[in-house]
């Protein structure tokens, strides 16, 4: 018998823990098994997607159709069975099983839905058996819709090549269309299907703002069975707006009405408006509004009368006002931001009607001020004051919206290092020589890593933090600075010149927002290597994920950067992009064979790809492949798995030295 080994009080009090999971040296070593032959399986897909702006439409697609992943597997499949034109039906039905059922019920009298169900059923299970091969048996049990698991189980695991075995499969099919549960196992089954396609979605930032529906987004990844979110500028300013920031509320409703953009504010959101129509009809009624011209697109801008926008226009300009008024008490609340000649209000001659920017005086296109008080321009007035109060109060009670930012609070970050990858919506800010800049936040100089974990703290502050304590207002005050903030991570620039562009013509440059200089070093292996290192990661294969700046495929750039160490994945789903980067972006997939980036072309529509089983073109680039079918062991999760099978090997002679007892049931 085995001495009692000299356990540390730590170790020994860990592994009685354990223990109680693992009762008995069979439990402990069952496990070690399980664990060793999931090692052994290969790495999952991981799916990356950047800058779904509120189009979601194109982003259901592209999460339906993981970026051609589901049509690479069927051609895999099928691709000498049935015609293209079949694959292509299926994987409509796949997308879409819901609709794409109604449509072709529609098409078929019984007899031929019968045998299209048949012929459905047999294919739709194949393609499940094959999707979920990589998988261990229990994984994709867990994967099914609960309602019909035990039936699709079934399927996939009945051998057909034996006599005994393809009866019983053919009468489970029969059974389910005579029952008329054929609908609903072929929803299943899609769902399924999809799911087991990619095992993890990563999404690089900017899921709201410019598109017509983030909330639908949202819900789709709050539904979503393992996804990340690494946080972008317009996150972070709807999380903060939602938090109780006045200024970030204020921005969300200038930029949400200078495009048009309010469903997702009314409808998704259900926060009423009508405090801030009123002010403005009332306020601004006599008011020059010709800068404040609201962006009317899509199929219904016809629709709107002179009228609605004349109330569109009051709107924008009211909440504009209060907004550089908040923005300048943040400024000079903050003197550590050093943004003061972002306090443009006091450099107004408001009798000349001119402003003096960097020495050179401009003449304003537009200096119809009603609420500013020259004297103290960043004073609101009682009324706007009421106003924002109310309106910040019906973001913080919309129990939505509240979901989805617990949901980001939760589920994201401002950076993520995963399987030798590093995740990061903007930039590392750097000096135009390369070095990391330093920011002095909190009474400490912070750069890289350190200043990123430390402005995810101050996030979370805004939050968590109790309402009315300092650290709370810090944090608040500090997410607005990502926002706009001069070289934030997120934001990436020197300045946002809002108020320029809604003042001022676009001369001397004074629109202009110049890029923090990582956008020019990034194309530097040696910068790649230095960022890497920064966040520990360090070899041949390791590689920077960025969103944030669409990618100028038209004029010939490429979205891979610095020798193949940086990838560039702004969706280009908002089409407001789209003319500047003449394609709907990229995404990109990961799995145990190679590493794929993806260009899409615009998104024709829902109805066009269920009608006509029109997918979104794209083209799928390799840059990198395994040199042999990369196992789970290779990643992180790998990792993870083998330091629980130590711990259990660990308790394993625990229990045969006699150190801790096993607890068998009697």
């Amino acid at each position: 018998m085995k001495s009692k080994k000299n356990y540390k009080p730590e170790e020994l009090h860990y592994l009685q823990l354990l223990a109680k999971q693992y009762p008995t040296v069979q439990a402990a070593g069952t496990e070690i098994v399980n664990l060793q032959a999931i090692l052994n399986l290969p790495k999952g897909t991981e799916h990356f997607i950047s800058d779904i702006h509120g189009e979601y439409e194109a982003f259901q697609h592209i999460l339906n159709s993981c970026s051609g992943v589901i049509k690479e597997k069927l051609d895999e499949l099928y691709g000498n069975s049935f015609s293209r034109r079949g694959r292509d039906e299926l994987a409509t039905l796949i997308y879409y099983p819901e609709e794409k059922l109604e449509l072709i019920a529609k098409e078929k009298n019984n007899e031929d839905m019968e045998e299209w169900y048949r012929i459905t059923l047999h294919r739709l299970i194949g393609m499940c058996r094959y999707v979920a091969a990589k998988y261990t048996r229990s994984k994709v049990r867990k994967s099914l819709p609960t309602s019909y698991a035990y039936i699709i189980n079934e399927l996939m695991n009945i051998n057909q090549e034996e006599p005994e075995k393809k009866d019983y499969y053919e009468n489970i099919i029969t059974s389910i269309i005579e029952t008329r549960q054929a609908d609903d196992v072929i929803t299943a089954i899609a769902e399924s299907i999809k799911r087991l396609a990619v095992d993890h979605l990563h999404i690089v930032g900017d899921i709201f703002d410019r598109g017509p529906r983030a909330d639908i987004v949202m819900d789709e990844l709050c539904a979503h069975h393992s996804v990340d979110v690494q946080w972008g500028n317009h996150d972070i300013l709807w999380m903060g707006a939602a938090r109780g920031s006045r200024t970030l509320v204020a921005t969300v409703l200038s930029n949400s009405i200078h495009y048009n953009n309010l469903d997702v504010i009314e409808t998704g959101y259900g926060i009423s408006l009508r405090p801030l129509s009123i002010f403005a009809n009332e306020v601004y009624k006599d008011c020059d509004t010709n800068c404040f011209k609201v962006k009317l697109t899509g199929p219904d801008a016809d629709e709107y009368t002179e009228k609605d926008k004349l109330l569109s226009a009051r709107m924008y300009k009211a909440i504009t006002i209060i907004l550089f008024k908040l923005e300048g008490q943040k400024i000079l609340r903050r003197p550590e931001y050093k943004m003061e000649d972002r306090l443009l209000l006091n450099m107004i001659d408001y009798e000349k009607g001119t402003i003096t920017l960097k020495g050179k005086e401009y003449e304003l296109l537009d200096c119809d001020f009603p609420t500013i008080d020259p004297k103290n321009p960043y004073e609101l007035t009682e009324e706007e004051s009421h106003v924002i109060d109310q309106l910040t109060l019906s973001f913080k009670q919309s129990e939505k919206l509240q979901k989805h930012v617990r949901f980001l609070y939760s589920k994201g970050g401002l950076y993520k290092v995963q399987n030798g990858n590093l995740l990061y919506h903007g930039s590392i800010p750097m000096t135009e020589e390369g070095e990391l800049i330093s920011f002095t936040i909190g009474g400490k100089e912070r750069s890289g890593k350190e200043f990123l974990d430390y402005a995810e703290q101050l996030c979370r502050k805004a939050s968590y933090d109790r309402i009315g304590t300092p650290e709370k207002q810090y944090g608040l005050d500090f997410m607005w600075w990502l926002w706009t903030g001069r070289n934030s991570p997120v934001f990436g620039r020197d300045r946002m010149t809002t108020f320029e562009r809604r003042f001022l013509p676009d001369i001397d440059d004074v629109w202009a927002e110049p890029k923090n200089a990582y956008y020019t070093l990034y194309q530097d292996p040696e910068i790649c290597d230095m960022v890497l290192k920064e966040f520990g990661l360090n070899g041949p294969h390791c590689h920077i994920i960025n969103g944030h700046v669409p990618v100028k495929a038209k004029k010939g750039e490429s979205p891979i950067k610095g020798g193949g160490k940086l990838i560039v994945i702004d969706g280009g789903f908002c089409r407001a992009y789209q003319p500047t980067s003449g394609i709907a972006g990229y995404t990109l997939i990961f799995d145990s064979h190679n590493i794929r980036i993806v260009s899409h072309q615009p998104f024709a529509g829902r109805h066009d790809a269920i009608y006509h089983n029109h997918d979104i073109a794209n083209d799928a680039l390799v840059f990198e492949r395994m040199g042999s079918r990369m196992k789970i062991s290779e990643t992180d999760q790998g990792r993870e798995l083998q330091a629980q099978i130590n711990d259990l090997l660990m308790l394993l002679e625990a229990y045969r030295n006699g150190a801790v007892t096993e607890a068998h049931e009697e």
